[in-house]
């Protein structure tokens, strides 16, 4: 079903991107100090070498569950241009994986000539979370010889949303802005964290990293990640969820990016992420300026063939 754009534009804007986990309760009478035998090198120790972030997302081989997705993307004056929304059955049920749309709607511009995404940020994005062309919903994995450039760029982009804090090689100007914890930047951050509820009933510690307000264009230029907000499961120190701001400047490039992910135990041990919120502006020399917002709720958790059997 398509619709006449100038319409999308009269009946839609940006929504308002929340700069916090909705779901977080903070308790504003504990503030965690070293006298409850944690300290803020624990908190950046455990993000470091954290891998179970990402073992999220893998984890959804696992079960059967269905995706409901929503991309939207604007114009300058943040008018909304284009709007994807599907519903997805991701069965693996049986050795087979199937995936079933259950509901599908396009309107606006969203593809062009050769089938692909118009936007090379929503063809990216939707690859690493709505498994667009992939197989990281399948215990079935496709293993390519070569890994090509654009392989390369998502895996790059893999480790600045699922390891932030460490350097992504291979990204100019950029590399060297993203170890936040590290003896050149941490001094431009102020580290703050809490004692809080997640999803109502869990008992988590809430890390917050953010720039310092104050300080020189030179040295807040240095800086890429404005703020970064991390829930550590205050029984074991594993992480929940994660809220990134990202914003860059220079004539290569630029960007202002807000991402939000959440997860959830579907069993005692194992983690899935549940919703998965994106806003992000991208301006490229010689093409036209991505902005786009992205919604994913995934529900409906069964165990699937891997588990069952």
């Amino acid at each position: 079903m398509l619709m006449n754009t100038t319409v999308l534009q009269a009946q839609q804007t940006r929504p308002f991107f929340s700069d916090t986990l909705r779901s977080v309760t903070i308790d504003s009478t504990l503030t965690i100090t070293a006298k409850r035998g944690l300290s803020m090198s624990d908190f950046v120790e455990v993000m470091i070498a954290d891998t179970a972030f990402y073992q999220a997302f893998r984890n959804l081989r696992l079960f059967s569950f269905t995706a409901n997705n929503i991309i939207k993307t604007y114009n300058d004056e943040e008018k909304t241009l284009s709007k994807i929304v599907r519903k997805i059955k991701h069965d693996n049920s049986s050795i087979n994986y199937k995936q079933t749309e259950l509901y599908k709607t396009d309107s606006g511009k969203i593809y062009k000539r050769n089938g692909d995404f118009d936007l090379y940020t929503v063809k990216m994005f939707s690859y690493i979370f709505m498994n667009d062309k992939n197989t990281d919903f399948t215990v079935q994995k496709k293993v390519s010889n070569k890994e090509t450039d654009e392989e390369g760029y998502k895996q790059k982009l893999k480790t600045l949303i699922f390891n932030p804090g460490k350097p992504v090689r291979g990204v100019p100007l950029i590399s060297d802005k993203t170890e936040i914890f590290g003896k050149e930047l941490s001094k431009f951050y102020t580290f703050t964290f809490y004692y809080a509820t997640y999803q109502d009933t869990l008992p988590v510690y809430y890390f917050k990293c953010k720039v310092k307000e104050g300080l020189s264009w030179w040295n807040e230029d240095d800086t890429m990640i404005k703020e970064l907000t991390t829930i550590f499961d205050a029984r074991n120190l594993t992480i929940l969820g994660r809220f990134i701001d990202m914003r860059y400047s220079s004539v290569p490039f630029d960007f202002n990016i807000k991402m939000n992910i959440e997860l959830s135990y579907i069993t005692e041990e194992l983690l899935v992420p549940t919703h998965i919120s994106y806003d992000g502006d991208w301006d490229i020399p010689f093409k036209k300026k991505e902005i786009c917002t992205f919604d994913i709720h995934h529900t409906g958790f069964k165990p699937g063939y891997s588990i069952a059997k």
